[in-house]
């Protein structure tokens, strides 16, 4: 394993460190290693650290996650403060302690990032999602789950900055409406992938303005929107030819006659028809289903 070649070739000899470190050890050995093992092998000596620091400068990928259930507030600075040339951020276990002073610097200095990972951050403020537009022109995807700092301003920002936007994530974003939403998809056509998921806030003009600004569209996650109704998703079947798969579970004013047209397309949802749910039912009460033809 690669582990236990670096902790055998030790400096003493005269092996591993020898070779060129920007266009060996760091492209082609360290990028196999765990984040973990990694810093753990700053402690070898101090040429070894000096090894890992360039690596962390140069690194394209930071997902906290790989350094173990929660990283601490310093070592995610000191991991980062040296790197300008991340293309993806994905912070988890760190909900807790990660603030605009924390994220912000490292926004500022990585002009790359074209993937950012936010779930859960409650901490934050809208000035993250800003900080993020004006750094960020090349970002193609976004989750901003569970984060219900985001208002419509920040949302607007994003939108104005980063039309390249393909995918990004709203759930549970609840101070969004069907008017910021509106804005974003004007300005973002290119948009693949959306979820606005547990918004009691978003309704049919939303929905609406998905399907007629970006044609493209291939997910959208309306899990728990209440106020989407049979008007939007025939739009959505109208207006969405590459629409591969919807989320509409509790969505009750989401009835079979729109889906169905979806459905016959080969769209996946959430829900099944209601003959296959009446069967499921009848199972659980039964134990049985009753031998019944489903293309009827």
């Amino acid at each position: 394993a690669p582990w236990h070649l670096m902790m055998s070739l030790t400096p003493s000899r005269g092996c591993l460190l020898d070779l060129p470190w920007e266009d060996i050890l760091v492209p082609h050995i360290l990028c196999h290693l765990p984040l973990q093992q990694l810093l753990s092998l700053q402690r070898v000596s101090k040429s070894f650290q000096s090894l890992i620091q360039l690596y962390l400068a140069n690194m394209r990928c930071f997902d906290s996650s790989q350094i173990g259930p929660a990283i601490p507030r310093a070592a995610f600075v000191n991991l980062l403060k040296d790197n300008e040339v991340l293309q993806k951020l994905v912070l988890q276990n760190c909900s807790d302690w990660l603030t605009d002073r924390e994220l912000l610097p490292v926004i500022g200095q990585n002009h790359h990032l074209h993937q950012i990972q936010l779930k859960g951050c409650a901490q934050l403020s809208r000035h993250a999602l800003v900080a993020i537009s004006l750094s960020c022109p090349n970002l193609r995807r976004l989750s901003l789950a569970h984060c219900e700092w985001v208002d419509s301003l920040s949302l607007r920002s994003l939108a104005d900055h980063c039309k390249a936007l393909e995918a990004v994530d709203l759930t549970a974003c609840r101070q969004l409406k069907d008017e910021a939403i509106c804005y974003l998809v004007q300005k973002c056509s290119r948009l693949k992938s959306v979820s606005l998921a547990v918004n009691a806030n978003v309704g049919d003009v939303a929905v609406e303005e998905i399907a007629k600004c970006c044609p493209e569209l291939e997910h959208l996650d309306l899990t728990g929107c209440l106020r989407v109704k049979n008007d939007s998703i025939r739009v959505l079947a109208e207006y969405c030819p590459k629409l591969r798969s919807l989320k509409v579970k509790h969505c009750h004013n989401v009835a079979e006659s729109s889906l169905s047209i979806l459905r016959s397309r080969g769209v996946e949802l959430d829900v099944e028809p209601p003959l296959q749910r009446a069967l499921v039912l009848l199972q659980d009460v039964v134990g049985f289903a009753p031998f019944i033809n489903l293309q009827i």
